[in-house]
């Protein structure tokens, strides 16, 4: 039994302040440019206005990548165009420089975070800050047997935890998230059709690099299997990361959750961040409210959970090769709402006609001279 209570972000967790937001609005009514001029971008202005609590938006100029790493059992199966346990290879090009991600990051200033939770290989493999949050190697075969026990689940859940709280504390000011996995999708896959309650072949995908038809198939009838083993645990969703998710999915539900009460807006990138994201929303209801999705991935996974939650990614790129790579994409569309709401000038008031100069005469007419013109005769009536 997990001693960690769930139900303690429901209370934590509110939502982005409504009156910022209005105040927002009624700011946007006052600027130079026509209201709707600016599409999508000043509904991102002002969600990020109410996020803040700021009215006119700080400028967004400190975000963060945080990628959470892991290797996933049902790989094994062959339902990845990589080889099973080959994610630390995946890594090692991220901190190196060589993924698309990091190119990304380099070129638009962003620092890149990778945590490793579940990488099947020797914790030396990689310096400290990487590796300090690892709970185990590699991710059970989820079709046949749980990914985690119930306590590497809370452990994995809880350093997610503690990955927000360091990024918040350290000043960060919006997180794209993302992961760095083989097999992922597939762990992902099975929660999002266990949460919505769909067939398995509603939400396999092809993955970041495209499988061919016999590898989906070996992908559907996993996540088939998987879904049978989820069902009986959907009302426990600590239990439910623990049996069919993954180290690095438990911590990415975890650090969404916590960046929802740190009050730190996230972009979410693909289908495994919009799975842990679906996992969040039914621990804490108001959570999504503090997250963007990035981008349109493909994956038919990733767009049913976006439309449980009901966010619309912001762009639409066709990028499908994962580790944040595609939501980092849409980090200069969020900067440039920032900036458009905050330094767009105001409309001058209309000057007011000036009264002051004008005869108080032409203004009020005198009652008594009023009086007399309305009845002439009544000073010459008798006396009683």
């Amino acid at each position: 039994m997990s001693s960690l209570n769930l139900d303690d972000f429901t209370d934590l967790i509110e939502r982005p302040d409504g009156g910022v937001r209005r105040d927002a609005e009624a700011r946007r009514e006052r600027r130079s440019v026509p209201p709707g001029s600016l599409g999508r971008l000043d509904d991102l202005g002002e969600w990020l206005a109410a996020a803040q609590g700021s009215v006119p938006v700080r400028p967004v100029e400190r975000p963060r990548v945080v990628l959470f790493a892991g290797d996933h059992g049902v790989a094994g199966l062959g339902v990845s165009a990589r080889p099973a346990g080959s994610a630390a290879e995946l890594v090692r090009e991220v901190l190196e420089g060589g993924r698309p991600v990091s190119v990304l990051a380099r070129r638009l200033g962003v620092p890149l975070r990778v945590v490793d939770m579940s990488l099947d290989c020797e914790p030396g493999a990689f310096p400290e800050d990487v590796v300090r949050h690892r709970v185990r190697r590699g991710s059970g075969r989820i079709d046949v047997e749980d990914a985690l026990t119930l306590e590497e689940a809370e452990a994995a859940f809880l350093a997610g935890v503690a990955v927000a709280d360091e990024e918040a504390d350290s000043g960060t000011d919006l997180v794209v998230l993302g992961d760095v996995s083989v097999g992922g999708t597939t762990a992902a896959g099975v929660l999002v059709a266990a949460l919505c309650g769909t067939d398995a072949s509603v939400v396999t995908g092809r993955g970041g690099e495209a499988i061919d038809d016999l590898a989906w198939m070996r992908k559907c009838a996993a996540i088939r299997d998987a879904l049978r083993r989820a069902r009986p645990v959907l009302g426990e969703q600590l239990r439910l990361l623990a049996t069919v998710g993954g180290a690095d999915l438990a911590a990415m539900t975890g650090f969404l959750l916590q960046c929802a009460v740190r009050k730190l807006p996230v972009v979410l990138d693909g289908v495994v961040a919009a799975a842990c994201a679906l996992v969040g929303q039914r621990i804490a209801f108001r959570a999504p409210d503090w997250w963007l999705a990035g981008q349109r991935s493909g994956e038919p996974g990733q767009a049913k959970a976006l439309d449980r939650m009901a966010l619309e990614p912001l762009l639409d790129q066709g990028v499908t090769v994962g580790e944040g790579a595609g939501a980092l994409l849409a980090l200069p569309l969020v900067q440039a709402a920032s900036a458009l709401a905050a330094e767009l000038p105001e409309k001058p008031e209309p000057e007011k006609p000036d009264t002051a100069g004008e005869s108080p005469d032409l203004e009020k007419p005198d009652t008594d001279t009023a009086d007399e013109e309305a009845e002439p005769g009544k000073a010459l009536q008798p006396e009683d």
